[in-house]
């Protein structure tokens, strides 16, 4: 018998952005919880610290909801997990859901973690590597490492790709671009 491979960690999102490639737009999200213990919500599982996290309180599924006022584009869903600090709070089983609403979710994604340490990148892409355009994300606790009932999550990071011209990504022009455009005119 076989024991399957660690879940390798991703790269720190923070890299990510530093490509210019994407930014992360969960502050343009509301948030919500299945449910928490007092002092173990939204606001510790997106304060960038590793130490803090969202405790759940309750049966599974857990959930994390993040709504979006308009359809938005999504590329990459980061997720932080530590099994040697949380252990049996460790999620084991996760399902990836999108849609409009609660009433229309549909999967897009489950993983299978194996003592996770660090960044989990899921991508939010079709077939084709395009980027998926919704309303909600919902993420789903199906099961925990050795059979624990209630889950920790550091930290959830939402990317969405930056937008670029047909002819290429935008120039950053400076304030003194700028006056010299207009002492020329």
């Amino acid at each position: 018998m076989t024991t399957p491979n660690k879940t390798p960690p991703g790269a720190d999102p923070k890299q990510l952005e530093r490509t210019g490639t994407v930014r992360e737009i969960g502050s343009q999200a509301v948030w919500s919880l299945s449910s928490c213990k007092t002092g173990f919500g939204v606001d510790q599982l997106r304060d960038d610290n590793l130490e803090t996290y969202w405790q759940s309180d309750g049966s599974q599924p857990h959930l994390v909801n993040i709504q979006f006022r308009r359809k938005t584009t999504v590329k990459t869903l980061c997720i932080y997990a530590d099994y040697k600090s949380d252990e049996s709070y460790t999620p084991s089983k996760i399902s990836v859901r999108v849609g409009n609403n609660f009433h229309n979710l549909q999967e897009i994604r489950q993983l299978e973690l194996v003592e996770p340490s660090g960044w989990i990148h899921v991508p939010l892409t079709d077939n084709h590597k395009k980027p998926t355009r919704t309303f909600m994300i919902q993420i789903a606790v199906l099961a925990n490492h050795q059979n624990g009932r209630d889950t920790h999550m550091r930290q959830i990071k939402i990317y969405t790709p930056v937008e670029e011209s047909s002819i290429g990504k935008f120039p950053r022009y400076t304030t003194i671009d700028f006056m010299m455009y207009r002492s020329i005119r």
